[in-house]
């Protein structure tokens, strides 16, 4: 059920990753991630990733440190360090590495370093729920089926 590699679930639910770049005011960054609904925004410096920031880090490097989001560009608050998988990764592995860094979100990076897109824990987590569901449909179908050996 986990096995499903990354790149067939982006394949369904889209390349699209909403991004800002390094000098971009942290207002501006909000503003796109509300208007695209999302949580997190990846941070590019031309075709390169150089970080993430987070809802998460609005709250702890700009709420509770006192700055303003006028003035704070994103490349002093955004998460540098990011984890990032092939697109071979499976899901199961992602929320892995998710769990294991207390991560949301892995950079679905191809070899040659160009971003193929975004995952997220609740990608990960919609998936395998939908996984089960079928699962389970499929065990009631063949139960009710009237199977006799």
């Amino acid at each position: 059920m986990d096995t499903l590699p990354v790149s067939q679930l982006l394949n369904h639910k889209g390349h699209e990753v909403v991004t800002t770049t390094p000098t971009a005011t942290v207002r501006d960054a909000i503003r796109t991630m509300v208007d695209h609904n999302v949580g997190s925004i990846l941070v590019m410096d031309d075709n390169a990733i150089a970080g993430i920031f987070t809802e998460r880090d609005y709250l702890r490097r700009i709420v509770l440190q006192g700055r303003t989001s006028d003035t704070t560009q994103v490349r002093e608050v955004m998460t540098a360090d990011l984890v990032t998988v092939p697109p071979s990764c499976t899901v199961g592995e992602c929320m892995e590495l998710m769990t294991e860094h207390k991560c949301r979100h892995l950079p679905v990076v191809k070899s040659d370093g160009s971003l193929r897109g975004l995952v997220s824990i609740g990608d990960c987590v919609k998936y395998m729920s939908e996984q089960a569901k079928s699962e389970v449909e499929s065990l009631r179908s063949y139960i009710s089926g009237g199977y006799t050996a």
